[in-house]
This record gives structure tokens, C-alpha cells and sequence, in this order.
């Protein structure tokens, strides 16, 4: 051995090695985080509990009464949407606006989906007809196809498969709600 080597041995006799975890522990987010709190806030609430409903129905685009509609926020999952297209979701409520005033409709839809989200339900069906041969045609139409996208509970929606009404109706994919989420929670940390 050199001298070098010695002396460095000598050096470094009392040297302990640093200990290092096998695993890194990660902390749970306190629940003072204001940044959390706000967006967890944000993400649960409902629609705004204005006086009558929010919907407007300024510059409705008129929407041709055999036309196909669909709408999916940004985020939703092209399977998700994919499969509701195709109705392949069971329907668990539904709303009929046959016989019903722009007006009517707009108060019906909003109550609708407001009851919707309050009984956990994820998928219905709208029936708003195709308005053909009539003066203003497919007008309930556009006015729902208008109305949905401005519902923060709506997910996505899509004009029904022919056996459920086809260009006259709209399956409509609403947000989970608080317990349904909790419940997924649950039944998939078991496995």
C-alpha cells in the first residue's frame, strides 16, 4: 500500500456510511390545503341554485331535424362516450317534451337533471321529437342540443339509437355523484 492509501484509510477510520430507506414515504396531503379544498369544492358542486333555471336560449342554431347531435366535454373518455353513443348504457330515467313550449322545455330539461344528479343517476334519455313538417322545425331540438352543454352536470350527450327514438331523442351522461364515487372507491379497493 502507498502512503496515500494509508493516510486516507486512516482518514476515513471513523467515517459511518449514511443509512439510506429501502422505501420512500410519501406524506397524505393535509386537508388544510386551501388549493384542495377549493378544487374539491369546485369539482362537487352542483348547478347554481339560481331563482327558475340558468339555461338561456339566446342564439339557439337551428339544428335540422334529422340531423345527428353530440356533444363531449373535454376530459370525458372516448369509450365512455363511444358506448353511450351506441346505447349501450342502461337508461334509469326519462324525459319527454312532446306537446311541450320552448319554455316548458327549457324548465322541464333543467328540472330534469337536477333530479337526475339528486338520485344518482348517470344516463337519460331525452325524447324531444324531430319537429318535422312543422313551421319552425327541430326547435325543441335545438334548443336542447343548446341547452346541455351549459349544464356543468352533463358529461356528454348524443341522439339515441333508432330503437329509443333516434334523431328525436338524446341520451344525456351525467357526473357521478359524491357517493357514487365514494362507492367506486370502495368496491375497487378490494380487489
Amino acid at each position: 500500500m502507498s502512503d496515500d492509501e494509508d493516510f486516507f484509510r486512516q482518514s476515513m477510520a471513523d467515517v459511518q456510511p449514511i443509512k439510506q430507506p429501502k422505501r420512500v414515504n410519501l406524506k397524505a396531503e393535509s386537508a388544510s390545503n386551501p388549493g384542495l379544498e377549493h378544487r374539491k369544492k369546485a369539482a362537487v358542486e352542483e348547478m347554481p341554485s339560481h331563482q327558475g333555471d340558468p339555461l338561456s336560449d339566446e342564439c339557439i342554431e337551428p339544428v335540422d331535424p334529422l340531423e345527428i347531435i353530440g356533444y363531449q366535454r373535454p376530459g370525458v373518455q372516448h369509450g365512455v362516450y363511444k358506448n353511450l353513443r351506441l346505447g349501450k348504457y342502461q337508461i334509469e330515467a326519462r324525459l319527454d317534451l312532446h306537446h311541450k313550449t320552448v319554455e316548458q322545455a327549457r324548465r322541464s330539461v333543467y328540472q330534469f337533471i337536477k333530479d337526475c344528479i339528486e338520485h344518482d343517476i348517470r344516463c337519460a334519455l331525452i325524447t324531444h321529437g324531430k319537429g318535422e313538417g312543422r313551421k319552425d322545425s327541430g326547435l325543441i331540438k335545438s334548443a336542447v342540443a343548446h341547452w346541455l352543454p351549459q349544464i356543468d352536470a352533463v358529461l356528454a350527450f348524443h341522439s339515441a339509437q333508432k330503437h329509443h327514438g333516434g334523431a328525436g331523442a338524446t341520451y344525456v351522461m351525467l357526473k357521478k355523484s359524491d357517493k357514487k364515487r365514494q362507492e367506486n372507491m370502495e368496491r375497487f379497493s378490494k380487489r
